[in-house]
């Protein structure tokens, strides 16, 4: 009587136990360290009945991969990696992703692959280094898929031979293990399946567990948007732009701000990104030339500086030493390097012709008439800012120290188009 009633007590408590849910997320894009970080600190989680990685990847940086298989292999829990929607891929890096999974799924219409080793230009790399690169992703390749059952001699033959195969054959060879249409599709074909994890051998019972949806940190989110060679070089161009404006009107302050923020946005997506400083350096160079014509009144230079501006957008993602068979061909679109150049040419075009036009105006005010003349701070001059002289503002440098906004000043010296100031005293 006692044991019953002991028994009574002991199975609604245990029917009330929270079920452990299936947790799922998400890769899309280039695998990066952001995304090695994500998929990282989840995995390391023990509080889950399975872990479903949803994948979608051209490929992306060797170390962030190995970080991720590292991270697979350890789990304590099963993971799976499941490519999908239709029309995903596993390219590069996320082969190795795939083959590293306890369970390699993939949707209809979905493919995997791997990319052989190549040059910068996309020649493929003869001798000895491009046989280390190649034997060393190959054997990685074959050493994943011996791990778990796997077609190795495809996955070697995939990087040695740039091999891609759809769902369908990836199960028909043996390198994936189903196709599900969806979620719900894949949970239901898993449901009693055996797995062996870091842990131990686990049978999934999937049957009533929840579901939950695990997105990247907001932090996280912000940056891997970045880490885009579009983005990376918009906000590149747009940094550089707005520094040169802010050279050009100093004391506005909004154009220097915006263009630091956006260079130091742009130089951290850089660092996720096979990088090539000669493209940095051609255009810069472009800049210099654009900012040079607009000083000797002529033409021939902007033309010079589009070409740069071009040729080093051209290569701006394409490094010199060769590319690894994780990361795909990074490349900015060419209609945002058409957008960039024209206006970043019509920019100076425009400065250029007011300059033209300046200097086929008579001279209106000497400095006999400004010296001497007052006027008002419109802005904080430290030492450098924007005052009213004569019903027109100038740039002007405060002498002796700094002028609040709205202080009455006093012209004392004329240097080219900027007025030395002083505070007006009484």
């Amino acid at each position: 009587m006692a044991v019953a009633l002991v028994a009574g007590f002991a199975l609604p408590a245990a029917a009330q136990a929270p079920l452990q849910p299936v947790r799922v997320l998400e890769v899309r894009g280039l695998i990066n360290p952001l995304v090695a970080q994500y998929v990282e600190r989840n995995l390391s989680r023990p509080d889950a009945a399975l872990y479903v990685l949803v994948l979608d990847t051209p490929g992306g940086t060797d170390t962030s991969m190995r970080r991720i298989v590292q991270a697979i292999l350890g789990a304590p829990v099963p993971v799976v990696v499941y490519v999908a929607p239709q029309g995903a891929r596993a390219g590069s890096a996320g082969m190795f992703l795939l083959l590293a999974a306890h369970v390699a799924a993939m949707a209809p219409g979905t493919n995997v692959g791997a990319a052989h080793p190549v040059g910068a230009g996309g020649e493929e790399i003869e001798g000895t280094l491009g046989a280390k690169l190649t034997n060393d992703a190959a054997t990685f390749a074959r050493s994943l898929a011996e791990t778990r059952g796997r077609n190795a001699d495809w996955a070697e033959e995939a990087v040695r031979s740039s091999l891609s195969i759809t769902a369908r054959e990836a199960v028909s060879m043996g390198v994936a293990d189903l196709v599900a249409t969806d979620l719900d599709d894949l949970l239901q074909q898993l449901d009693g399946r055996r797995v062996t994890t870091a842990a131990g051998e686990v049978v999934l019972d999937l049957g009533f567990v929840p579901r939950e949806r695990i997105p990247m940190t907001l932090p996280e989110r912000l940056l891997h948007v970045l880490i885009d060679p579009n983005i990376a070089y918009l906000l590149m161009s747009i940094g550089m732009l707005a520094i040169v404006v802010e050279l050009y009107h100093p004391g506005i302050g909004a154009p220097g701000m915006v263009g630091a923020i956006c260079l130091i946005l742009a130089f951290i997506a850089f660092e996720n990104l096979p990088l090539n400083w000669g493209g940095i350096a051609l255009i810069v160079l472009a800049l210099v030339l654009f900012i040079l014509d607009i000083k000797v009144s002529g033409y021939v230079l902007s033309i010079g500086g589009a070409i740069a501006f071009v040729l080093g957008s051209l290569i701006l993602f394409s490094p010199v030493g060769p590319r690894s068979p994780t990361m795909p061909v990074v490349r900015v679109s060419p209609w945002l390097i058409g957008t960039m150049t024209a206006a970043t040419a019509g920019l100076f075009l425009v400065a250029l012709s007011a300059g033209v036009r300046a200097q086929r105006l008579p001279v209106l005010v000497g400095s006999h008439t400004v010296i001497g003349a007052k006027g008002v701070a419109v802005s904080a001059l430290e030492p450098v800012g924007v005052v009213q002289v004569l019903g027109e503002q100038w740039t002007a440098v405060a002498e002796g120290g700094s002028i609040a906004a709205g202080e009455a000043v006093e012209v004392v010296a004329l240097e080219g188009n900027r007025l030395i100031v002083r505070r007006l005293q009484g």
